[in-house]
């Protein structure tokens, strides 16, 4: 049961918005400004913050954000950090994966390039409490479903 305190505190959720917008790179310009702008939120103070948060990234690097834009005019927003195909992307030096994965390969990398990009994964708030041997596999997965081959070590 919630306590009084906790319904008198609640505040309405007006939307949840979802962006991808590149770290550093918050402007009040599209995409992130007719986003915020329809539920009028003050788009310089995300912009602000966001950027801050995201400083200790390379530039240009894709970062995913959810908003949640609440009725008064408020808003909260988690950052996550970029996507596991990204990265193994970054690490295969790649542009894209492979047309026909399973038969053709369109990289390689090691087990130590999933298990350094599983601790970075380890920090979004949905994996924190995950093994680094279950992300791992998780990212194993995706690098076989992209047509990039995990090696113990490359020759």
């Amino acid at each position: 049961m919630a306590t009084l305190k906790e319904i008198l505190t609640r505040r309405p959720v007006a939307a949840t918005i979802r962006l991808t917008v590149p770290a550093g790179g918050a402007k009040p310009a599209p995409p992130v400004g007719p986003a915020l702008g329809q539920y009028r939120l003050n788009l310089m103070a995300f912009c602000k913050d966001f950027n801050a948060r995201t400083q200790k990234y390379k530039p240009e690097t894709p970062m995913a954000v959810t908003i949640t834009a609440f009725t008064d005019n408020t808003f909260e927003f988690t950052v996550k950090s970029p996507s596991v195909t990204w990265y193994l992307k970054k690490a295969a030096g790649i542009e894209s994966g492979s047309s026909r994965p399973g038969h053709v390969t369109a990289s390689t990398i090691t087990l130590k390039h999933v298990y350094e990009i599983a601790k970075i994964k380890q920090s979004d708030p949905y994996c924190q409490y995950m093994p680094l041997e279950s992300i791992s596999k998780s990212i194993i997965g995706t690098a076989n479903s992209m047509g990039i081959k995990v090696q113990k070590e490359l020759d």
